[in-house]
C-alpha cells in the first residue's frame, strides 16, 4: 500500500473510486470475479440472502435486517444507492460501518485488484463482502444494484434468492420487456437452492428459469390473509405465522414485500430461522429512509424515492388515500435515462403545482426536459424550474400554507439533495 493510500480518508477513497473506471455501469462478472479470487473469495456469512427486483428491494432488505436482528442473529446488509452518506450502504447489526472500517476494506480491495479496473459499485461491493467476511456474521443480506445475473453482488453464491416486483426499468441493459428482465434477475439463484418470487404475477422468464429448482411463488406456495386493524396471517407449505402486526413501512404493497421476506426466512435452517415474536418485532421496527416518509405539520411533507413508472404508480396509490385540503405541491427530479412520461401520468392527478429541479451529474435530468414532459400531458400545468432540488424544496415550503402537501420524489438524488437532514 502506498503512503497516499494509507492516509486517504473516506472522501478521498470515494473520489478515487469515481475516477477508476471509464463507465459508471458496465455489467459483467469477469473483472469482479478476478479481484474476488485475489481477496481469497471472502464468504460474507454462514447464510447469504440475495435480493433482486425492480421495486421493493430496499423494503425487503429492511424487513430481513430488522427481523433477523430481533431474533438475535448477527446480520449484515449491503444496499445501494445511499441517500446522504456512503456508510448507509454497509451495515452491521443495523448500524452503518464507520469510516475507518470502510477505508481499510477499500485499501484491501485496492491492493488485490492490481491493474484491474473496477467501477464504483463493483469496488464498493467487494469492500462490503470483505468487511462482512471479517465480522463473523450468521446472515448477510445483499441487494442487487442492477439486474442480477451480471451484477457484482452475484459473484457470491446465494443460499436463498428473493425476487421482488418485476417491471420495466433499465431496459437498455436488461431487455425491453418483463420477461427478459425477469430472466436477468433470476440469475441470482443457484441450482438446488431456494428461489422466492414475491411478484404476484411473475413473468414466464422467471417461472422457466432453472426448472426443477426449489421455488416458492406468491399466491401459490405462500399467501397472506388480511384481517382487522391491519393484522394479517402468512401461510405457506413450510409453516404459518398468524396475527402479525401491520408492517411499519407505509403502503399496501408492503404486505407483499413482507410476505416474500417471510417466505425467504422460512428457508433458513432451524438454528437461524426467527420465531413469530421476532417476526412481529421486526415488522414493527423496520425503517427505510425515503420510502413514503412523512413529516407531519401544518404543511404535510412526503419524501419518496420512486424513480420508475412502477414506483410512481405505487406512490400515486398511496397519495390517493391521503386527502388534502390545500394545494398539492410536487418537487419532481428525474434522471435522464428514466421514462418520465408514465411517472408524470401517475403523479399528475395528485399534483396542483410542479417544482422541477435540475439534477447534477452525467445522468441528471434537466428541469426543462421534465417540464416539457409535464406540458405535453397538461398544457396549462403550473410549473416552476430550479437549478437544484434544495431550491425547489425551499420554494415549495415558502409557498405552502396550512393544509397544503409538499411531495419530494423522482429519484434517490432528488430526495437526498432536497431533504435538509436524514429522515
Amino acid at each position: 500500500m502506498s503512503a497516499a493510500e494509507s492516509t486517504r480518508d473516506l472522501a478521498g477513497w470515494l473520489a478515487h473510486l469515481e475516477g477508476l473506471h471509464p463507465r459508471e455501469i458496465e455489467l459483467g462478472l469477469d473483472r469482479v470475479r478476478a479481484v474476488f479470487e485475489a481477496l481469497g473469495r471472502p464468504r460474507p456469512a454462514r447464510r447469504v440472502i440475495t435480493v433482486a427486483g425492480t421495486n421493493g428491494k430496499g423494503s425487503s432488505v429492511a424487513f430481513l435486517e430488522a427481523i433477523l436482528a430481533a431474533a438475535g442473529r448477527r446480520v449484515g446488509s449491503y444496499t445501494s444507492p445511499h441517500l446522504w452518506r456512503y456508510n448507509e450502504r454497509v451495515r452491521l447489526a443495523q448500524r452503518p460501518v464507520d469510516d475507518a472500517a470502510l477505508c481499510r476494506a477499500f485499501a484491501r480491495v485496492e491492493q488485490a485488484r492490481g491493474d484491474i479496473s473496477l467501477s464504483y459499485f463493483e469496488f464498493g461491493t467487494l469492500a462490503a463482502l470483505d468487511l462482512f467476511a471479517r465480522a463473523d456474521l450468521e446472515v448477510a443480506v445483499l441487494e442487487v444494484g442492477l439486474g442480477g445475473r451480471l451484477d457484482a453482488v452475484n459473484v457470491v453464491d446465494a443460499d436463498i434468492a428473493l425476487i421482488t416486483a418485476i417491471d420495466l426499468d433499465h431496459t437498455d441493459w436488461l431487455g425491453p420487456d418483463r420477461d427478459s428482465i425477469a430472466r436477468e434477475k433470476a440469475g441470482i439463484s443457484r441450482a438446488t437452492r431456494p428461489l422466492i418470487c414475491a411478484d404476484p404475477a411473475p413473468p414466464a422468464g422467471l417461472l422457466q428459469h432453472g426448472l426443477g429448482m426449489p421455488r416458492w411463488c406468491a399466491g401459490t406456495d405462500f399467501r397472506i390473509h388480511e384481517g382487522r386493524d391491519g393484522r394479517w396471517d402468512f401461510r405457506s407449505a413450510g409453516g404459518d405465522w398468524t396475527g402479525l402486526p401491520p408492517p411499519a413501512l407505509r403502503g399496501a404493497h408492503q404486505y407483499r414485500n413482507a410476505a416474500g421476506v417471510l417466505a425467504a426466512l422460512m428457508q433458513l435452517p432451524a438454528g437461524l430461522r426467527p420465531d413469530r415474536a421476532a417476526v412481529a418485532q421486526g415488522l414493527r421496527a423496520a425503517h427505510l429512509p425515503g420510502r413514503l416518509d412523512h413529516r407531519p405539520g401544518a404543511v404535510t411533507q412526503i419524501f419518496d424515492v420512486a424513480h420508475n413508472p412502477a414506483g410512481a404508480q405505487v406512490l400515486a396509490a398511496h397519495l390517493a388515500d391521503l386527502p388534502v385540503t390545500g394545494i398539492r405541491r410536487t418537487i419532481l427530479g428525474i434522471l435522464q435515462d428514466k421514462d418520465a412520461a408514465p411517472m408524470i401520468a401517475a403523479l399528475g392527478p395528485h399534483t396542483d403545482r410542479w417544482y422541477v429541479p435540475d439534477l447534477p451529474g452525467p445522468r441528471g435530468g434537466r428541469a426543462a426536459w421534465v417540464a416539457d414532459a409535464i406540458r405535453q400531458r397538461t398544457p396549462d400545468a403550473i410549473i416552476q424550474c430550479f437549478d437544484h432540488p434544495a431550491d425547489a424544496y425551499r420554494a415549495a415550503l415558502i409557498d405552502g400554507r396550512p393544509g397544503d402537501r409538499v411531495l419530494v420524489t423522482g429519484s434517490f438524488l432528488t430526495v437526498a439533495l432536497a431533504a435538509p437532514e436524514p429522515l
